[in-house]
């Protein structure tokens, strides 16, 4: 078990890892679109390219990044019936959705997305818009991202057997962590009242 923990410990960086950088494609689709919006009216200029890659950008960051969401919890529950459960119950129920719904689910995706990504490689297929862009990078979105997915959804269901064999502690558990606004709130307020501590004492 300390070998699928330490294989669970790397997939969890690595879609971290991933999951902290794609997040960047959003800003990129964002200047992009308003880049193109602006040339096009003030210039009356524009390419279907900007548009297809602000598509294959919002694709990248959905596929990309579904593992990382896996790994934070934030996909949908119907928590309004999982939470009455007991935690126990709650760890039997994930690992029945791993192993008999995401991973069968992955590996179809999977089965499917490999060739019809080889395919438009092998080709070269260009999109058929004008100025349009080339198809394969988008396309391997998809076996990439399932990759990623059915990884963590393995390192998630080794968590959940891990903790029903005592091993370690809720891997459901999520500690909420300060946001960088709140940081700077708090460091600006301690400062504001060192300042008015000073004042007075002076």
């Amino acid at each position: 078990m300390q070998a699928l923990l330490k294989f669970s410990k790397a997939v969890d960086w690595l879609n971290s890892f991933v999951g902290k950088h794609v997040i960047w494609l959003i800003l990129a689709s964002t200047i992009i679109s308003a880049v193109n919006a602006i040339v096009r009216k003030a210039f009356n200029v524009s390419s279907n390219a900007y548009l297809e890659v602000q598509w294959y950008l919002f694709a990248g960051t959905f596929l990309l990044t579904a593992a990382y969401t896996l790994l934070n919890s934030e996909h949908v529950k119907i928590d309004v019936v999982y939470t009455h459960f007991s935690k126990r119950k709650q760890m039997w129920i994930d690992i029945f959705g791993f192993t008999f719904f995401l991973t069968p689910f992955c590996l179809a995706i999977l089965w499917f997305s490999v060739p019809f990504f080889l395919k438009g490689y092998q080709s070269g297929e260009m999109s058929s818009n004008a100025g349009g862009l080339i198809r394969w990078p988008v396309y391997a979105m998809m076996p990439i991202g399932f990759t990623l997915l059915l990884l963590q959804g393995w390192s998630e269901l080794i968590k959940r057997l891990a903790f029903l064999a005592g091993l370690i502690e809720d891997p459901t558990h999520k500690t909420v962590e300060k946001t960088a606004e709140e940081e700077l709130a708090e460091a600006i307020l301690k400062l504001a009242e060192e300042k008015a501590a000073k004042a007075h004492a002076a």
